[in-house]
């Protein structure tokens, strides 16, 4: 789980910090139309690996002791946090993985969304825990990212007339960027965000 580089450039002296419409170097395949947009979903990070052990995504901050058997991935130069994976069984998360993992019964090794009514206030109104499969949406979802501009105003106001938290463009050689709504800094008027309706899996 290598942290994915955000589109744009962010600010850091903004207070709340937010992206300026300066690229990120190696993010250029984005603007150059390369990839494909797939829904960022608003919840926690799980793993299944190839032996079939479940791991949760984990933010250290700096100078803060890890938890055992955490496996650190990434350093982030700017606020000093290491981004790694911890065992779900011992994660604040376990109980609510218990619960998706039975609803869903995911058994393909890979990396999923945890989503549901206890998770980041379940902005997406599920009724119970879910693992959601990274790049997987439905079809009125594809559909609707496949309209996704790819400028800086374009997407922001994309962003900010949806409910969806962001965007993660995939390429076909592994290489990823996001992009969140939040980064942007919010218009002074928004439309009512609307949505698609999507299909349970």
């Amino acid at each position: 789980m290598k942290k994915i580089p955000t589109l744009f450039v962010r600010d850091f002296t903004a207070r709340p910090a937010h992206v300026l419409p300066t690229i990120t170097p190696g993010c250029e395949w984005v603007i150059a139309g390369e990839g494909e947009a797939t829904r960022k979903y608003d919840g926690t990070c799980v793993m299944l690996d190839q032996s079939g052990e479940w791991w949760a995504r984990r933010e250290v901050k700096r100078g803060k002791t890890p938890p055992p058997r955490y496996v650190p991935i990434s350093t982030d130069d700017e606020t000093g946090k290491t981004v790694g994976w911890e065992p779900v069984t011992q994660s604040s998360f376990a109980k609510l993985h218990a619960q998706a993992l039975a609803n869903t019964g995911s058994t393909s090794p890979g990396t999923y969304e945890l989503l549901g009514p206890k998770i980041n206030g379940n902005p997406d109104d599920y009724d119970d825990h879910i693992l959601m499969p990274h790049g997987w949406s439905a079809l009125c979802i594809r559909q609707d990212f496949a309209t996704a501009p790819r400028d800086y105003d374009g997407l922001r106001e994309w962003l900010h007339a949806r409910p969806y938290e962001g965007i993660v463009w995939h390429h076909p050689d592994g290489r990823m960027v996001k992009i969140k709504a939040k980064d942007f800094p919010r218009p002074q008027r928004s439309a009512t965000p609307t949505r698609p309706v999507e299909p349970a899996i």
